[in-house]
Parts: C-alpha cells; structure tokens; sequence
C-alpha cells in the first residue's frame, strides 16, 4: 500500500486534476460498453458474454477505416456501424434461438461467436500487435489545468461519451422508441398484443447495444493496444459496471462506471498491486449494502 502517495495526491490539485481525469476517460469508455451489456440484458435477458468481442471488432474496425481515410470521426462512426451491422447477423443467428432459454445455453452460444470472432479478427488482421496511434488533429501539448496535465484527446473523449450518454438517456426516456423497449422489458406479451412486433425491438435493441460497444471500441482505438482477445478484459469489468450500477439499468450503470473509473485511477497510487481487487471490493460493498444494485430492479418475466 501507498496511503503516503495517495493521500499526498488527494492534497494536491495538479494530481487531482490528472487523476480524476484519467478516472473520467476510464469510466466513461467502459460505461459505452456497459450500458449495451446492461440494456440487451435489461430488454431480452441475455447475458451477452460476446460483447467484449464486438467491442474488439469496433477497434480493429474503426483501425481499418482510419488506415484507408486518416479520418478520426469516420473511424469511430464505421467502428459503431460495423459492429452494429454484425450484431444484426448475432441476433438473427443466435441470439434469437435462445431467447428465454436456460443461461447456460446462451453463455455457451455466446462463447462459441466469441471464439469464432476471435479467429476471424486473426484471419483479417493478423495475431500481432496494432496500434492506430494519435490521430493528427489531437497531436496537440497538453492543457495545463490547475496544475495538472490534460490531453486534448482526454477532453474529446470525455465529451463525447458523456453526449452520448444524454442521448442514451433521451432516447430510451424521453422518445415513443424508449417507451416501447421498456414496456417490452416489463411486459413483452402486452406489447406483442397492441400489434407491435417484439422480435424487431429485440432486433434494435441488440443492434443499439452493439454500436455502442462498437463506438467504445473506436474510440478507445488511438489509446489501446488492439489484439485478439481484448475485448475480454473489457468484458469482465463491464459486467461489474452492470452488476453494481443494477442489471438492466443504464443509468446505473453511468454512476457505476464513473466510481470504478475513479477508484481504478485513485487506487493505482494507493494500491498499485490490488487495483482490481478494489473494484470487486467496491462490488461486494454495494451487493451487501443493496442486493439489486444502485438503480436496480425486480426483473419481470422473460420471453
């Protein structure tokens, strides 16, 4: 432990500045990729243990496009199509024939379209290492804010995500879409019996929740090293995300990724060696304290 070093940054505003800045483009990057998990798990009651990979896809995807264009924005908007046009091919070949099925059989199915996506992202793109690097818009000296040191790229990052996050918001709260996907989350029978057809909200649904992983991807692109298989590790902490923020709730999983991503940035000076187990630590505190999760709720039946 290093309570010395984390209490001497928490007293100094440059330190504070950086690392609550690092926390934010951590959270914010992983609650992309949990509010997807958290809302497909939430509407159909899938727990879709490929969404690392298509997280994965979006990067290398998001990679490709950049090589041919050297455009950022493009990257990251073919990064979320990509990996949205395959997850419609996901839910039209898996994901569908396992609606209301036991969770193990769906695990399993996930896990054979992560093996396969994994094999395919090594066909096309090959087993070493990728970088994207910088894009040449953000290769810019950093902000000095209040002593401490900000990329530009960071700033973009967090702006972006968080106007996402409204529109996420807006979407599922404030519009007629919104509206139907959490009464078909609540009572999918009803729905179904008012005329509208619940295998297209399924459809959607999961298609939203794979462009976000899809965009994340792109977006964590400039700053990840890209290999098969590191959609996993993002994977892991994303369902945590869900687990804390309540399954099915992407508010709560907003809140849930910000405390990770401060306690991840905090506890690498406090606790370098146990930084994960922090974030399980932070899991179980919240499981004790409020079994559903922040913002969770009793789940109603499934399809």
């Amino acid at each position: 432990m290093e309570l010395g070093a984390l209490l001497s940054c928490l007293s100094d505003q440059s330190c504070l500045v950086t690392q609550t800045t690092s926390g934010l483009i951590i959270g914010m990057l992983f609650f992309l990729v949990a509010s997807g998990l958290t809302l497909i798990f939430g509407v159909l009651g899938i727990v879709n243990f490929a969404h690392g990979a298509f997280y994965m896809l979006g990067a290398y995807i998001g990679y490709s496009a950049y090589q041919v264009t050297q455009n950022y924005a493009i990257a990251v908007i073919s990064a979320g199509l990509g990996a949205a046009l395959a997850g419609a091919l996901f839910e039209c070949l898996a994901v569908r024939r396992v609606y209301g099925q036991n969770v193990l059989l769906q695990l399993l199915v996930c896990y054979g379209v992560v093996l396969i996506a994994d094999d395919l992202v090594q066909i096309i793109w090959g087993s070493e290492y990728l970088s994207m690097g910088m894009p040449e818009t953000f290769r810019l000296p950093p902000l000095v804010i209040a002593g401490g040191f900000v990329p530009p790229f960071y700033i973009f990052i967090i702006c972006t995500s968080s106007i996402i996050a409204f529109l996420l918001w807006f979407l599922i709260e404030r519009t007629q879409y919104g509206r139907i996907i959490r009464a078909t989350a609540t009572n999918p029978e009803m729905v179904s019996s008012l005329g509208i057809p619940t295998p297209l909200i399924y459809l959607s649904v999961v298609v939203l929740g794979l462009f976000l992983a899809g965009i994340a991807g792109g977006l964590a692109a400039p700053i990840r090293a890209l290999t098969p298989g590191m959609g996993f590790s993002v994977l892991i902490v994303s369902f945590v995300i869900t687990v804390i923020g309540g399954m099915g709730s992407v508010s709560g999983a907003f809140i849930a990724a910000i405390l990770i991503g401060l306690t991840r940035s905090y506890g690498s000076i406090g606790f370098p060696l146990f930084v994960d187990g922090l974030i399980y630590l932070l899991m179980a505190a919240v499981l004790i304290i409020k079994p559903t999760g922040l913002l969770g709720e009793k789940k109603a039946d499934r399809p």
